[in-house]
């Protein structure tokens, strides 16, 4: 065995890891405020809109580091899978891009403008295509991306759009929505946490039934994920996570109709987290499905190493930033106007 080796296989693994949690954090947190953003099309009043965007104002910027931590370390750990996704999802990550501008432009005018309709819109929007782009390359990951013998991208500029990835990007925007709406359970109250029970509730069932299909479809349409998955021991582990999803989304209506405030965030979050680690296991070891693993993939044993000890150091600052940001800008948001109440 030569003496590289050993880091050759451990190395990529943590990178994995690594990313997934990078992954794992946005989607959880910049989730919900496009999940509020989309949400926001739909609020009845410019007060309860008001109320809304304040919600956000002192978070949503630190939540969209993650996403930036997650390119640098896969442009880094995974060159030849930085240039091959991003060649694939080229028009998906356009679309995302523009929602982002969007929403940081008209974040920063609506405070300032007395017609504040257009920045309202396209506030929406910008987080609806933002979702809608991250959905669809999500999508990709279950249909697969075709490369050639070097593992660059050989397919066509619209193979991310089939019906599986549809459905995909419109599941994950129902899971923003979900989110969002538990969020905002609990940071508001009166009516319009009345009305975002309502939607936390619809938005759950949406969730769940294409969060069922797509559970159901996936090893039956995927050669690769068949093969790995109903294998022993990954069947059992993977037999289990429905299950517990189930229950959890159980639990979830349960203290939606008990109109609880905390639990149903917390349930949100564990259903989010359930979803990353089954979606680990249809993926791994692959970094481009389903041909290229993250073993081929992978940067050199001392960039990996450089790396980790530069990401080892910023993880923890990053964290501890967003939880203070969270305590310190913790409670409800009140309406002084009473507008919303």
């Amino acid at each position: 065995m030569e003496p590289l080796q050993p880091l050759q296989q451990f190395l990529p693994q943590v990178w994995f890891c690594i990313l997934g949690l990078f992954l794992f954090l946005y989607v959880l947190l910049d989730g919900f405020d496009l999940g509020v953003g989309i949400l926001s099309l739909t609020a009845s009043s410019e007060e309860r809109r008001s109320i809304l965007m304040t919600s956000l104002g002192n978070v949503w910027d630190a939540n969209e580091t993650w996403l930036i931590l997650m390119g640098g370390s896969l442009f880094g750990a995974f060159p030849l899978a930085y240039a091959t996704i991003l060649n694939a999802l080229y028009l998906p990550a356009v679309v995302m891009v523009v929602g982002l501008i969007f929403r940081a432009v008209s974040f920063e005018f609506r405070e300032n403008a007395d017609n504040k309709l257009v920045w309202n819109v396209l506030f929406g929007v910008g987080s609806f295509l933002a979702a809608l782009g991250q959905g669809f390359s999500l999508g990709s990951v279950f249909e697969g991306i075709q490369v050639d013998a070097a593992g660059h991208f050989s397919g066509g500029i619209w193979d991310w759009l089939t019906w599986r990835s549809t459905l995909v990007a419109l599941t994950l925007v129902q899971g923003y929505v979900l989110i969002g709406s538990t969020y905002l359970i609990l940071k508001t109250s009166g009516e319009l946490q009345k009305t975002h029970y309502r939607t936390a509730t619809i938005a759950t069932w949406t969730t769940l039934i294409g969060a069922l299909f797509i559970t159901v479809s996936t090893p039956f349409l995927s050669d690769q994920a068949r093969a790995q998955l109903f294998t022993t021991p990954l069947i059992y582990i993977f037999g289990l996570i429905p299950v517990l999803g189930l229950l959890l989304v159980g639990l979830l209506l349960r203290s939606l109709k008990r109109q609880e405030e905390v639990t149903p965030l917390i349930y949100t979050f564990l259903i989010f987290c359930l979803s990353f680690i089954g979606l680990g296991f249809v993926i791994f070891p692959n970094i481009i499905p389903p041909s290229v693993t993250i073993y081929e993939a992978a940067a050199a044993p001392s960039s990996l190493v450089f790396m980790l000890t530069f990401i080892g150091f910023l993880i923890p600052v990053v964290l501890s930033y967003n939880i203070y940001n969270y305590v310190v800008f913790r409670g409800k948001i009140v309406d002084d106007t009473h507008g919303a109440s």
